[in-house]
């Protein structure tokens, strides 16, 4: 296959892609765990969330602007993030509130949310190019400094690091709230069982307005991060979402811990099959782990159950 630190930088690799995969994941099952429905507009909340990191971004390091430097750069990206989770936070409760609970109100069947879907997801989609741009747009460069860490041969970048570090305690917090928290009990109820856990005193309604809030916040967070490697555009939010949805599957869709699991792997799959067969080849690896997942196994490596594993 190669040196060792060949290996090395492909681990290292996958696993920065595939955290930040996890982090648009979570936005996935989280709503499927309460809603029983698969969110197709949750690509373009990580798209809009990205361009609200990029603006940011932007006003406070204009084209041709000094590159920060330092603790200076590290509250960029910190700003960054925040902005970008807000915005896909907006993004998904107005995606709850005019797309999932009219049809949740009058009892309409699955296909009609589903529809609504991915109506609002093309509707964001167009307006997204119209408003800016069809072109990518960079986001400005906030490290110059190159290597900054060498593990078992593999060179790692102070951006890359930034992004792995951001991704995982954004993991972590999830992980925690969803598992120990009195919010995450009340999700984890919603999810058993709405009708039971309604009758139990709790908010149905707020429980689910704050399930895709918080799919928004970390879908948002998501798309800088990635926007910073990757630039942002109106298109970026289909081929990331749906390699999420199939990170969120072959981990167990509606399972928190499965998620980041599938998020992970699919990154090394992706890093490693890239390597032996070819870059080019990285998109129809991701779907044939989609497809081969389904077939084999279609709650999963971990199961279905929201929280924790089945």
């Amino acid at each position: 296959m190669g040196s060792a630190e060949q290996i090395s930088q492909l681990t290292i690799d996958g696993l920065m892609v595939g955290a930040l995969y996890a982090v648009i994941a979570l936005g996935y099952t989280l709503v499927y765990g309460v809603l029983q429905l698969i969110n197709f507009a949750h690509s373009e909340v990580f798209m809009l969330g990205a361009f609200g990191g990029l603006f940011a971004s932007r006003a406070l390091v204009p084209d041709g602007g000094a590159t920060p430097s330092g603790l200076a750069s590290a509250g960029l990206v910190l700003f960054g993030l925040g902005v970008g989770a807000l915005a896909g936070a907006t993004a998904a409760y107005a995606l709850e509130r005019c797309a999932y609970r009219p049809l949740r109100r009058r009892g309409a069947p699955r296909l009609a949310y589903l529809i609504s879907a991915i109506g609002a997801s093309l509707f964001a989609f167009n307006l997204a190019g119209k408003e800016f741009g069809r072109q990518s747009v960079p986001v400005p460069e906030l490290f110059t400094n190159g290597t900054v860490l060498t593990v078992f041969g593999a060179e790692i970048s102070t951006q890359s690091l930034v992004i792995a570090a951001s991704a995982l305690m954004m993991l972590l917090a999830v992980d925690h709230l969803v598992a120990g928290t009195r919010l995450g009990q009340s999700i984890r109820a919603v999810a058993q069982d709405a009708e039971c856990a309604g009758l139990m005193g709790v908010d149905v309604q707020k429980i689910i307005v704050a399930t895709f809030v918080l799919g928004g916040l970390l879908a948002g967070a998501g798309g800088f991060l990635y926007a910073m490697t990757f630039n942002a555009s109106y298109t970026m939010g289909f081929v990331p979402g749906i390699k999420a949805f199939t990170a969120a599957v072959l981990g167990g869709i509606g399972n928190v811990r499965g998620a980041v699991i599938g998020g992970l792997l699919l990154g090394l799959v992706e890093s490693f099959g890239g390597y032996l067969f070819d870059a080019s080849y990285k998109n129809v690896i991701a779907f044939a782990v989609l497809v081969a997942v389904l077939l084999v196994r279609p709650s999963g490596l971990l199961g279905t159950r929201l929280g924790r594993p089945a």
